[in-house]
């Protein structure tokens, strides 16, 4: 008798992120050489003060399992930072520590959905959010998010996905793919609808509130209007950040009974997180931020080239994000277009194809993020790669033969 594959997993997606970082590692293997707007990381290394709090830890003995709900000096640290930097007063008892957001968020929504329930997911979304909630037995309930609102979700949108199966509103603010965050009247609108549905809860994940430009300023909702607190959950990080993404250090602020459930999980799976992968976030977190800020200096550069490097491309409109390292490009005026050997360009996704072979350049498809006609490229990128891309990109897409030129030339015949 084989081993059989459950039907759950059978139904799940690969992550197109991971998928689209081995076909780039592959086409590396073979010599050639591809420029890379991939990415969901920092290109940069971890700060070297954090990672000398790690080799101190190692060598002072922290080299043990830890509790499952993470370290008190990390629990207390952030519920510091918390205090500081967001407005939100929590005790460390609500604080629960992970390898990583996405296994508290898998951890928060196996703790609390039954068969049928229903999340709300704006679009577009992180990749993982519709896997993630199906594999835990609910249904995504997707409310499209174009860039007429800026892609974000409107109170109208809101009351309109709200049921009576519905159990989240999951909010990924500043976002990825877009870049996008929700000012204070936007949330505001948003609670006002939730306050008529008490048996909605709001899970925010904001791992990458600390990269903003402009002045932008992240906002939690339960800093925003307190007397939604009981029914909020944040989820955050080290990653972004801080450039610890190997490092695998998330965290999650709960109520009580949902701190204690998804404690007990871990304690049923993972057990805990790395104990001096935790002492070094401690030090991140409690030490001066200068280091998140020249991160962010840099970052500002990237932008500002990728996006005047892409709106000078042929049928490519890229607005400036206001958060993440990610832009998001409308790239539907080049839908229906022909390729020199007469292929044609139907969707996004034979799009990012074209460009990978004709231009050599890898980056994400939208509809991946859950909204089609648009692409996502990261600038976690050198601004020497980024000018070599823009122009590589500029180049593939004038050799493309509009729909709309095309159809203006048969007309004319």
């Amino acid at each position: 008798m084989s081993i059989t594959i459950s039907q759950k997993v059978r139904k799940l997606r690969p992550s197109a992120s991971i998928a689209a970082k081995q076909k780039v590692d592959e086409l590396r293997a073979q010599g050639v050489k591809i420029l890379d707007f991939c990415l969901g990381e920092p290109d940069f290394d971890t700060p070297s003060h954090i990672i000398e709090a790690a080799h101190q830890s190692m060598l002072s003995g922290d080299t043990h399992y830890t509790g499952s709900q993470g370290t008190p000096a990390l629990r207390q640290a952030i519920a510091e930072k918390l205090a500081r930097d967001n407005g939100v007063s929590v005790p460390a008892s609500q604080i629960v520590v992970a390898n990583g957001a996405k296994q508290l968020i898998f951890d928060i929504f196996a703790a609390t959905l039954d068969p049928g329930d229903e999340v709300i997911i704006p679009a577009p979304y992180w990749v993982s959010y519709p896997d993630i909630v199906s594999l835990n037995g609910g249904e995504p309930k997707v409310v499209t998010c174009g860039p007429e609102t800026g892609f974000k979700l409107t109170a109208e949108m809101l009351e309109g996905a709200i049921t009576s199966r519905t159990r989240w509103l999951i909010i990924n603010s500043p976002s990825n793919p877009t870049g996008a965050v929700y000012t204070r009247e936007e949330w505001l609108s948003l609670i006002e609808v939730l306050k008529k549905h008490p048996h909605v809860a709001v899970m925010t994940d904001e791992i990458y509130e600390h990269i903003t430009f402009g002045g932008v300023k992240n906002l939690s909702p339960m800093a925003v209007d307190p007397s939604i607190a009981d029914r909020c959950v944040i989820v955050n990080g080290m990653s972004k950040a801080y450039a610890m993404t190997g490092w695998r250090i998330g965290y999650a602020v709960c109520p009580p009974d949902l701190a204690k459930a998804v404690v007990k999980l871990l304690g049923q799976s993972t057990t805990c997180a790395c104990s001096f992968s935790q002492s070094a976030a401690t030090v991140a977190l409690n030490a001066d931020q200068s280091c998140v800020d020249e991160m962010v200096t840099i970052y500002t550069k990237r932008r500002a080239a990728i996006v005047e490097g892409l709106n000078a491309a042929t049928g490519i409109t890229c607005t400036a994000p206001d958060a993440a390292f990610y832009v998001f490009p409308d790239v539907r005026a080049l839908l229906g277009s022909k390729t020199v050997d007469g292929g044609v360009i139907e969707g996004d996704l034979d799009l990012v194809s074209y460009l990978l072979d004709e231009a050599h350049v890898a980056l994400m498809d939208g509809t991946s993020y859950g909204l089609p006609g648009f692409l996502r490229l990261s600038f976690a990128a050198s601004e020497t790669v980024i000018a070599e891309g823009m122009d590589a990109i500029a180049k593939a897409v004038a050799k493309l033969q509009l729909a709309d030129a095309n159809e203006n030339q048969e007309a004319a015949q």
